[in-house]
């Protein structure tokens, strides 16, 4: 009886632990996809900011992970940008580019994956249709984040066209097809949780 008494805890320890290590490879494997997605990217004219699937990677991952592990990967990848690591688009890599044109964006991908994570974990990553608006609204955070410190380096005017609109449509069509694949990211993300 004693022993079962002291194996017990233990045994839930080990289980706590277990968990904390699945959920620490899966912020790490997350902040690696964000930095992959950072590295398709497009120069845009007459823009200081490319064009690149990062922002559809924080959404993903805020869905697929919920809202804490989520903004913890994206937080991850900015400490890994700030590092030095060449995971922002382009391969580039250092503090400086937290404060460059492209700092607004980069700096709202914790708060974003949040949003998208906590749409998921109240239901709408349940269909696609209920996901893509989920993921609208966490990128609407993205392009606020982004169009406000745009703004703040040059004029709000400027800050729209360079910033926004030359990438809302494409954003859109990413997250239309980001919410088709998410019953297969949520699969993974299932799967690996269970190990």
């Amino acid at each position: 009886m004693s022993e079962s008494i002291v194996t017990l805890p233990d045994a839930t320890l080990r289980l706590s632990r277990g968990r904390a290590i699945t959920s620490g490879l899966l912020v790490l494997g997350a902040s690696i996809v964000i930095a992959l997605a950072a590295q398709v990217a497009i120069s845009v004219p007459h823009s200081p900011v490319p064009l690149t699937l990062q922002p559809v990677a924080v959404l993903l991952v805020g869905i697929a992970l919920g809202s804490r592990r989520g903004a913890a990967a994206a937080a991850l990848y900015l400490l890994e940008g700030a590092s030095g690591l060449p995971v922002f688009a382009q391969a580039h890599g250092g503090a400086i580019w937290l404060a460059g044109p492209t700092a607004g964006y980069l700096l709202s991908y914790p708060a974003a994956a949040w949003v998208s994570g906590w749409f998921s974990e109240k239901g709408f990553s349940s269909s696609s249709v209920r996901a893509f608006f989920g993921m609208l609204a966490a990128l609407a955070v993205i392009y606020a984040g982004g169009w406000s410190w745009l703004s703040i380096l040059t004029n709000p005017r400027f800050a729209y066209h360079a910033g926004v609109k030359y990438f809302l449509v494409a954003d859109i069509v990413k997250i239309a097809l980001a919410a088709l694949l998410l019953p297969a990211a949520r699969r993974l993300v299932a799967r690996l949780s269970a190990r």
